[in-house]
């Protein structure tokens, strides 16, 4: 009876899926992935034993060391439309682009009147360029119309998320809104102190203070 010979060549992979995946998950990512945006202010915060976190739905006021008042919100689309009722308040015309930039942009430390000029900027520029910080005194409290719009649309965004909800059956779960100071810890007193007057003039009384633990920032209230 003849021997059975096996094949003594080598085994052949197919590397062609593996490689068609491979492109497709750096497509996937090329596509969704978004740049970081520069924070115009680095705000060293002071240590505490408090360990609650920041909520997520938040007005968020940063102060430097210097005692300049930073403006932010985290939602893209309140933030775009906080824009607009700025706008209309200053009488000043923001184009769709320029909304559009807003809506990526982390905290602004400038006036109205030159936020146009800032919005336009690369982010190398913003970052280089110091920020003088938003008006707040009793004549010019730019602040404080940033606070006031800023929390009108978010109760409006709200709203339309809850009606969106309901026409799709599913359940809202609504984050109220909350408030937050950052301070530097070298900054002066008086500097948070005024912020938390122009608070405090908008019938605002409850907010978070940020500040700094080993493990990572958190807010005490």
């Amino acid at each position: 009876m003849a021997e059975v010979q096996s094949s003594k060549g080598s085994p052949s992979l197919d590397m062609t899926p593996m490689v068609d995946l491979a492109f497709l998950l750096v497509t996937f990512f090329m596509l969704t992935a978004t740049s970081r945006v520069t924070e115009p202010v680095v705000v060293d915060t002071p240590s505490s034993t408090a360990d609650k976190l920041l909520p997520k739905n938040v007005i968020l006021i940063s102060i430097d060391d210097k005692g300049k008042p930073f403006y932010n919100i985290n939602n893209s689309e309140v933030r775009k439309k906080t824009l607009q009722k700025m706008g209309q308040q200053y009488q000043i015309t923001f184009t769709e682009k320029e909304l559009q930039t807003f809506g990526g942009m982390t905290s602004i430390g400038v006036p109205m009147a030159k936020l146009k000029e800032y919005i336009n900027m690369e982010d190398a520029q913003r970052v280089a360029k110091p920020s003088p910080g938003i008006p707040h005194d009793s004549l010019h409290n730019e602040l404080g119309d940033w606070i006031q719009f800023g929390r009108i649309e978010a109760a409006k965004q709200a709203k339309t998320e809850e009606e969106r909800a309901e026409k799709l059956g599913r359940e809202f779960k609504y984050e109220p809104l909350r408030y937050a100071i950052k301070a530097d810890g070298q900054a002066n007193y008086i500097a948070v102190k005024e912020i938390i007057k122009v608070f405090t003039d908008i019938d605002i009384y409850r907010f978070n203070l940020i500040t700094d633990l080993e493990q990572g920032p958190v807010a005490a209230e």
